[in-house]
């Protein structure tokens, strides 16, 4: 309800006496506008979903943001968000579909799930038949490397020169967004693996043959720093990121909800404050603007 009051509503409060040569509003019995306050509060709580509504969420391995424990539950940020909003909406449940950063769109394809969160569209999804919400989320990836003497920013600056570490499947903006492994190989001198611990471990081990850089979003480099403070003093960490993205909830077209539908069922977690605090605490950021310029579709 955007609080402005239809005139009229207002006019159907009151009575019309009429005097000659004029016209007199008197107001309506209390149980009137008692029933149109009731009627409006009634439609603003309306469940986005008046029926039982199951929503089959894609996810891989993209902490903090999401990921799949080894009981096939989501966790990170998205596994509290899910929490969130069925407890938010109670007609709404979500089913886990565990897919992985190279399969997911050809499990999106196959109709093997309906949504996914937490993704940019420049990730391979604006050419499909999809739907797209606003952005909803924002982060960086960034360089990391081993500290050395004399080494400093400029040692990012020619990553064909590097022996680089990166997660197989995933956008990167150094590589012009390509995900193909074997087209990747043949410009960077680049090995792949499905885990962030892992590849900083490597750019630790100082094995310049085989990783002198990483690339680690900001909010997952912040969470192994504070689990691991020493590594202040090891790791070298860009001052420029190699991307910063915004990113969306994807939805099927015509599948169990569209983007505007999952806005919707989010917009009472933004409103009471509960999205933000659930953001902040995985040491994630909301868009620029999205507290004031959030409007429920």
């Amino acid at each position: 309800a955007s609080g402005a009051q239809n005139p009229r509503a207002i006019l159907n409060a009151y009575s019309i006496v009429t005097h000659p040569g004029s016209i007199v509003l008197t107001k309506a019995p209390i149980w009137k506008l008692l029933a149109m306050f009731s009627a409006a509060i009634m439609l603003a709580a309306a469940p986005v979903f008046a029926d039982e509504t199951e929503i089959t969420v894609g996810v891989y391995h993209f902490p903090p943001i999401a990921s799949v424990d080894d009981n096939g539950e989501p966790t990170g940020l998205l596994g509290d968000l899910l929490q969130e909003l069925e407890q938010a909406n109670l007609t709404v449940s979500f089913r886990v579909f565990h897919t992985s950063p190279k399969r997911r769109y050809l499990d999106f394809e196959a109709g093997l799930y309906d949504v996914i969160f937490f993704e940019s569209p420049g990730w391979g999804w604006t050419k499909r038949n999809v739907d797209i919400s606003r952005p909803i989320l924002a982060d960086e990836e960034l360089y990391v490397a081993l500290k050395k003497p004399g080494r400093d920013d400029s040692f990012f600056d020619d990553l064909e020169q590097r022996s680089i570490v990166a997660i197989s499947g995933y956008h990167y903006g150094f590589t012009g967004y390509e995900t193909d492994n074997s087209v990747l190989e043949q410009k960077f001198n680049i090995e792949f693996s499905d885990s962030h611990s892992r590849n900083i471990n490597l750019i630790k081990a100082d094995r310049p043959s085989v990783a002198e850089v990483a690339i680690v979003s900001h909010s997952y480099l912040q969470r192994h720093l504070a689990r691991h403070p020493e590594d202040w003093d090891k790791l070298l960490v860009s001052r420029e990121p190699d991307q910063r993205y915004q990113l969306s909830i994807i939805a099927r077209k015509g599948g169990a909800a569209s983007a505007d539908e999952m806005l919707r069922l989010l917009a009472p977690l933004v409103d009471n404050g509960r999205y933000r605090q659930i953001v902040e605490n995985w040491g994630l950021q909301l868009p620029a603007g999205f507290l004031t310029s959030f409007e429920t579709p």
